[in-house]
Order: C-alpha cells, then sequence, then structure tokens
C-alpha cells in the first residue's frame, strides 16, 4: 500500500505531467479559463487515463507474446481513443453545458500526449498492473490539479490591470511557467 501511495505522491507533484513533463498544454491551456470546465475535462482525463491503462496493459502483454510490441503506439492511440468516444458521447447527454464548454478539447483527449505518456510510460517503468492504475490515477489527479490551480491564476489574470502588451496569451504563457517552476520545488523531494 505504501509503494501505491508513493507512486500516486510522485505522479501528483514531483513528476507532474503538466507542470513538470509539459505533456498535455494544448488542453492545459485551452480549458483552464473557468474552474467548471478545469474540473470536467479533469475528471474526463482521469476516466480516460485509468480505463486505457486498464486496457492497455493486457493488450502490451499479448503484443509482447506476438513479438510485434512495435505497434504498441498505435494500439494504445486506439484503445485511448475507445474511452474518449465513450465518455463524449456520456457527456453530450448526461451534461450538455459541459460538454459544450470542452468544445474541441474534449476529442483532443485521444491526441493528448499526457495520457498516450502514462499508458507508455507505465510499461517502460516497468510497473505491475496495480502500479499501473495507481500511476494512472495520481498522473490524471496531477492534470486535473494543475486545470484547477491555474484556472484561479487566470482568474485572477483577467481581474488584474496588466499592460496592454501582455495582455491573453503572454499573460497566460508568463502565468504558466511561474506555475511551473512552483511545481519543481518538488523535483528533489525523495519519499
Amino acid at each position: 500500500m505504501k509503494e501505491i501511495i508513493i507512486i500516486i505522491v510522485t505522479a501528483v507533484f514531483v513528476n507532474n505531467v503538466v507542470l513538470s513533463q509539459f505533456m498535455g498544454i494544448c488542453a492545459f491551456l485551452g480549458v483552464s479559463k473557468q474552474l467548471k470546465s478545469s474540473v470536467g475535462m479533469g475528471g474526463a482525463v482521469i476516466f480516460v487515463m485509468v480505463c486505457a491503462t486498464a486496457c492497455t496493459y493486457p493488450v502490451y502483454m499479448l503484443l509482447e507474446k506476438f513479438e510485434i510490441t512495435y505497434l504498441r503506439t498505435v494500439a494504445f492511440i486506439l484503445v485511448i481513443a475507445m474511452f474518449v468516444q465513450l465518455i463524449e458521447i456520456v457527456m453530450k447527454k448526461t451534461m450538455p453545458p459541459l460538454y459544450k464548454a470542452l468544445g474541441v478539447y474534449l476529442p483532443l483527449i485521444t491526441t493528448n500526449c499526457a495520457v498516450l505518456g502514462v499508458t507508455v510510460a507505465n510499461i517502460d517503468e516497468g510497473y505491475s498492473f496495480g502500479q499501473s492504475i495507481a500511476n494512472a490515477f495520481g498522473t490524471g489527479a496531477a492534470f486535473t490539479l494543475a486545470l484547477v490551480l491555474f484556472s484561479g491564476v487566470r482568474a485572477r489574470i483577467a481581474d488584474s490591470d496588466i499592460p496592454e502588451t501582455f495582455k491573453g496569451v503572454p499573460a497566460t504563457l508568463i502565468a504558466a511557467a511561474i506555475v511551473s517552476l512552483s511545481f519543481m520545488g518538488f523535483a528533489g523531494m525523495a519519499l
């Protein structure tokens, strides 16, 4: 159990997929404007990461058995796309306002390198099935944490009186850099 907690804490703070590894930046910058859409996207990413990991782990074992592991990226993307389609259908039927708020970023979960990155990292790190699920959950939680934190930062930016030159994308990117620097302090943390 201690090992699982260490994997989750490490994924959330030390190896934060957005703020330390800079994966999933497109969705991070696009969806983090409002807290509600950030939480919704975070939940969707957690669901897709955990389910995709649960399916890609045995798929990789099958690829390994037939000695065709070079197809893992293609196979993993197909599995991820399946879960993204599932969550898109469910969200469209049950939460239309959130579905509309997420817009194009919801289908982009399929090509979100953070989701593919966690499935590949689980194999590369040699994690067991349980460890892989814990890492996927921790990575999804890290993505959600980054979105939620940055939605607060963006709300403050919107209310601030900043020079015209820095309004919009420049202020957003500067703020993202500062938030990511704060997570770099966890890099030396040893559990």
